[in-house]
């Protein structure tokens, strides 16, 4: 089976500027599920577990699209790993949502839930995210951490490298600093997405872009400036 990712560079589930996307989502997701009820997990670690964020998440994903919604939670210890587990076994798709992406990694190793994330991917359960959700899986990130320093820099950390290269979401906020920062840095080149657009890719392979408003690019450094690439959307 495929292994998909949506990689969102941000956006309001709230306010659904995000719905397109969302909507592509939950298509995979009934493709998924083979005839039966898709089933969506949210996982809100990287905003330390908000619960009106989990509420949005079920308002646009069963309200709009008929799928059950479910979520993970362990921050503040609610749940036991293997009630997780059993979350996992049954997901058709993993929604990871926006905060402190660093924290949310060290929360992952320490509970658990890293390798049920990654073990999911590779069965073929759709994952997609948004902002810290939308660039864990990648081999470098542009994020800042409150975690770590506060939040007050952003800063390239370390992803779970599930997708080679380096990836910068909410770009149409950062372009200037995140321009510099390349251009500063040894990394060559990068995604970067804006909000209410996002990356598909394929079995670790970019396959286009999704917009619901928003652009996504491919940032090369060349001769101490950026060239940009705007991506084409996804054709199938």
């Amino acid at each position: 089976m495929d292994k998909i990712y949506v990689s969102i560079g941000g956006g309001d589930l709230r306010t659904k500027t995000t719905l397109k996307i969302d909507s592509y989502v939950a298509a995979l997701a009934k493709k998924h599920a083979q005839g039966k009820r898709a089933y969506g997990l949210f996982i809100g670690t990287a905003s330390h577990d908000f619960m009106p964020y989990f509420n949005t998440f079920r308002k646009t994903f069963t309200g709009e699209f008929d799928i059950k919604a479910d979520c993970a939670l362990t921050v503040y210890g609610e749940m036991s790993y293997e009630k997780i587990a059993a979350k996992f076994e049954k997901a058709d798709f993993l929604y990871i949502g926006g905060g402190d992406t660093v924290f949310m990694l060290d929360t992952w190793k320490k509970t658990g839930l890293y390798d049920l994330v990654l073990n999911a991917y590779e069965r073929g359960v759709i994952v997609s995210g948004l902002s810290a959700g939308g660039i864990c899986f990648f081999e470098t990130m542009y994020t800042d951490s409150s975690f770590v320093t506060g939040g007050d820099s952003y800063s390239f950390y370390p992803g779970m490298n599930v997708i080679k290269g380096t990836m910068c979401p909410h770009y149409d906020d950062r372009k200037p600093d995140f321009n510099a920062a390349l251009l500063n840095s040894e990394i060559n080149s990068s995604y970067a997405v804006e909000a209410d657009s996002a990356l598909v890719f394929k079995n670790g392979e970019l396959v286009g872009s999704l917009s619901s408003g928003g652009k996504s690019y491919i940032l090369r450094k060349n001769l101490g400036t950026i060239e940009t690439f705007e991506i084409s959307p996804i054709s199938e």
